[in-house]
């Protein structure tokens, strides 16, 4: 169908463009583009495709809006504090351009439904703030064979890539497995407000010319951001013929195959607070007590750790686990709670039947137990 007298005038100046003109117009009309994530990221890159007539807009997101959104979620005013953030979305996206369709997934993105909703789009934005679910739209990409634009920022600093099926490498060839310490998101660390404007608007770019077939994507090249500096800077990365999900031989071939080990080890893993830890160290009987073993590295622990923990660093718990005592509880501690409840699962997988871990680390024993307590 041709384009209209309104959108005609809309789109105008993208139809002057000799790269997109009228028939890149359509096209753009025609696309279908989902972002995960209405948040900082999801903000910029939802307006902006908006505006450019993409035809259909998916935004998935599970969270109300907060006040605190408001400094660089600019999808949003104060009268959508407490809102659902799909609703408030759909009717900002929709009064901006009223000849899109704009379908909201009030939603949280998991192995189970994943599939269904990314495959009806041609392309992902991934403006997510968890690790787990960066590395779910990945997997999920690579086997519905949809392009990818994915963004992460981090205080003053972000970055981003794009992933084309069959022309590049993915985000687990960068990086193959998630860090053991979790990267503070924004509500721990703090975000510069505009600095998701830059990368979300990146992410738009990106799609776009994804969807018109125009210009060079960011394949193989991860692009990054210090706002501090106010620099640029690209690194280029090659496909890994043994990356688990694009490579040569994949062992994810299955959303829920990539997450059953880690749901069953889950069901294994008891999470103490840190007044239920407390509790446990001053049971009467030496044998009720647990064993506290803290994970961190020597650095660390000397620090400060807790009385009568023992230090065994993550990276040699595979090595002395015959040294813990089968009999007895274990309880894994580090600084935040992401090393140990790692090693809680890799204790599970050697047999080790009597696990926990503290969940939120040292930093939670800090804050409800003992303030004085010093955490490297």
């Amino acid at each position: 169908m041709a384009l209209s007298g309104t959108e005609l005038a809309r789109y105008s100046r993208h139809i002057l463009l000799s790269e997109i003109g009228i028939g890149g117009q359509e096209r753009l009309r025609a696309g279908r583009v989902v972002v995960v994530g209405a948040g900082g990221l999801g903000s910029p890159a939802l307006l902006y495709l908006a505006a450019a007539g993409v035809g259909t807009l998916g935004l998935i997101d599970c969270d109300s809006v907060d006040l605190s959104n408001l400094q660089r979620q600019i999808l949003y005013d104060s009268g959508d504090v407490s809102q659902s953030k799909t609703s408030a979305a759909q009717r900002r996206l929709s009064g901006l351009n009223p000849d899109i369709a704009v379908v909201a997934h009030a939603v949280e993105l998991g192995p189970g439904n994943a599939r269904d909703i990314l495959d009806d789009y041609d392309v992902v934005i991934d403006g997510s703030d968890r690790l787990g679910t960066r590395y779910l739209v990945n997997d999920a990409c690579v086997l519905l064979r949809k392009p990818l634009v994915s963004a992460a920022i981090h205080r003053f600093e972000g970055q981003a890539l794009t992933y084309v099926p069959g022309r590049g490498p993915c985000y687990r060839c960068l990086f193959p497995e998630p860090p053991l310490d979790e990267i503070p998101n924004c509500a721990q660390a703090g975000v510069l407000g505009v600095l998701p404007g830059v990368l979300g608007a990146v992410q738009a770019t990106e799609a776009i010319k994804l969807l018109l077939g125009a210009g060079e994507p960011l394949l193989g090249r991860l692009l990054t951001f210090d706002a501090l500096e106010m620099r640029f800077r690209e690194f280029s990365f090659q496909r890994r013929p043994d990356c688990p999900v694009c490579g040569d031989h994949p062992s994810i071939t299955r959303l829920e195959e990539s997450n059953a080990a880690t749901d069953a080890e889950a069901k294994v893993v008891q999470r103490l607070s840190a007044q239920q830890l407390k509790s446990m160290t001053l049971r009467s009987v030496d044998r009720d007590r647990p064993v506290i073993i803290d994970v961190r590295e020597p650095s660390e622990f000397e620090t400060g750790h807790l009385p009568g923990a023992i230090n065994i660093p993550v990276g040699e718990l595979a090595g002395r686990i015959r040294q813990l005592a089968p009999d007895l509880t274990t309880v894994f501690v580090c600084r935040s709670g992401k090393r140990s409840e790692h090693a809680c699962r890799l204790a599970a997988r050697n047999g080790l039947g009597k696990v926990a871990h503290l969940e939120g680390g040292l930093l939670a024993w800090v804050e409800s137990i003992d303030s004085s307590l010093p955490v490297a």
